[in-house]
């Protein structure tokens, strides 16, 4: 994990016109949301694992699942999930477990991040910058 320092870190906005803002431009309601909190994910690249930059969001006033729910911006980071080429021999087997467990764990969750990732995840986070300003 890569933390990008920003000025929208500490922001507040209407999730709605988040979601309005940056989606079109390439970003999505990532994995890891729950009533708690949330993340922005845009996918950087598939170069042997996934590269995204996550920006964090945490309601302030109402709650994640409904309407008009006002959230605050965390600091962004990005991520590289570097994934096993083989099968995972940890993974569970039976029925249940194959819908769930049909992909290797990640071989590092948290792989070193190449310079290209950091230089363009600074860029993204300068074009937020710009957007939510």
């Amino acid at each position: 994990m890569y933390e990008i320092p920003t000025k929208i870190e500490g922001k507040q906005y209407s999730l709605y016109k988040l979601e309005e803002a940056l989606k079109p431009i390439g970003y999505s309601i990532g994995g890891g949301w729950d009533y708690d909190q949330g993340y922005f994910d845009f996918k950087m690249a598939n170069d042997e694992g996934y590269q995204f930059l996550r920006v964090p969001f945490t309601p302030v006033d109402g709650e994640l699942d409904t309407r008009g729910v006002v959230v605050q911006l965390g600091k962004p980071f990005i991520l590289n999930h570097v994934y096993q080429e083989a099968v995972d021999d940890e993974a569970g087997v039976g029925v249940a477990a194959a819908g769930f467990d049909q992909f290797a764990e990640p071989k590092d969750r948290d792989g070193d991040i190449p310079k290209k990732y950091i230089d363009f995840g600074r860029e993204l986070v300068r074009e937020l910058e710009q957007i939510l300003s």
